[in-house]
């Protein structure tokens, strides 16, 4: 018995026609994977979600407690995006996709090895609406929201090529996962929490392990306090005061900071998890001391901790990163008013890592620096 007969994708390869929706093995819930084993005992969707949740493989051929028409059908369904670019970077410790989930929607994942953890930076957009002005993502437009199941294969992928392809010097498992990529993750709150109940709950990820990053929906945000699980919240503040945010962040005009300080403030007690604030250096924009002193007002009220990571140049931004004289000043305000701050790494800055890069250069015709 097998399949039905689906469209075949493979790795690396392009499509030839448009997927039908919700014919991926990931494009389904896992609780329906039934669906596509037809006329197979029960148990082989027990086993085919332990593959795509719990054991993620690159390649259908590996699932071998499965059928072998089973998983001939599969290598045509697994993944509901193709490999378009896959870079490396920063000495092999960083690894980057552009996914191609159809003709109209690309998407990118970062993953980023350490000494002692992998971080994920994965995607849930394709494209964004909020047009933050230094970012390549909203530089780009809006295109489609992801499918839970698109979100989430970019997990399983990640997992699934690290055992295969581990960084060097790091865990050969995700550690951390970060809402960071692509997309406001609450302006698609409804798929996104779909994704982390597979993640938390079907995939066994815990919670705490995972970050969800806003730049400032509070709706979501009060939303994402009342659910069961303890994720981690990372608000994208940028500026410390309306008038300079509503540049830089244009979501500020319908949610200016003191509602979202209220909506932070409210995650905490609910939680009991602090928030954290990431904070992105612009020369002579968001890096001087007054803003350092406004910054740390907010922090010190929300108990805060405080990211700051230098920019990573776009192609289409005036914003230009600060020196490292003037981060290292920034960082020891904020300290001197007593919040904690931590200067972030910027990595993959010689592949384009930063949020939308790769896929702007590609729509431009740029070079990718490709290493497979």
């Amino acid at each position: 018995m097998s399949l039905s007969p689906r469209l075949r994708t493979g790795l690396n390869k392009r499509p030839t026609s448009v997927r039908t929706p919700l014919t991926m093995a990931y494009l389904i819930p896992p609780e329906q994977l039934g669906s596509l084993l037809n006329g197979h005992p029960p148990y082989r969707s027990d086993q085919l979600r332990q593959w795509l949740y719990e054991h993620p493989v690159l390649e259908a051929a590996d699932m071998t407690n499965l059928p072998g028409e089973v998983r001939a059908d599969l290598s045509e369904t697994l993944w509901p995006f193709v490999v378009d670019v896959e870079q490396t970077g920063d000495a092999g410790r960083t690894r980057k996709w552009l996914f191609r989930c159809d003709k109209d929607a690309s998407i990118e994942a970062v993953l980023m090895g350490y000494p002692k953890r992998v971080t994920l930076c994965l995607s849930s957009q394709a494209g964004c609406a909020m047009g933050c002005t230094f970012c390549a993502t909203g530089q780009f437009g809006f295109d489609r929201q992801l499918d839970p199941g698109e979100i989430v294969a970019q997990v399983a992928y990640a997992q699934a090529h690290l055992r295969r392809y581990p960084l060097p010097d790091s865990p050969d498992r995700l550690s951390n996962i970060v809402f960071m990529g692509m997309g406001e993750p609450l302006a698609n709150y409804a798929n996104v929490r779909e994704a982390l109940r597979r993640m938390i709950e079907v995939m066994h990820i815990g919670a705490r392990h995972i970050t969800v990053s806003t730049v400032g929906i509070t709706p979501g945000i009060r939303k994402l306090a009342d659910e069961p699980w303890q994720v981690g919240l990372a608000l994208s503040l940028h500026a410390a005061d309306d008038e300079l945010r509503e540049t830089l962040v244009p979501i500020n005009r319908r949610y200016p900071i003191r509602d979202l300080v209220d909506a932070c403030a409210y995650y905490f007690e609910k939680k009991g998890r602090r928030v954290s604030i990431e904070w992105t250096m612009m020369e002579g924009t968001n890096d001087t001391p007054e803003q350092a002193a406004k910054l740390a007002t907010i922090a010190r009220e929300l108990r805060a901790h405080v990211n700051v990571i230098n920019l990573n140049p776009t192609p289409l931004s005036v914003e230009r990163p600060s020196d490292t004289l003037t981060v290292e000043d920034f960082i020891a305000d904020l300290r001197s008013y007593g919040v904690a701050a931590t200067f972030r790494e910027t990595r993959g800055q010689d592949i384009d890592a930063a949020c939308g890069q790769l896929r702007v250069l590609r729509s431009r015709g740029g070079g990718t620096g490709l290493s497979q």
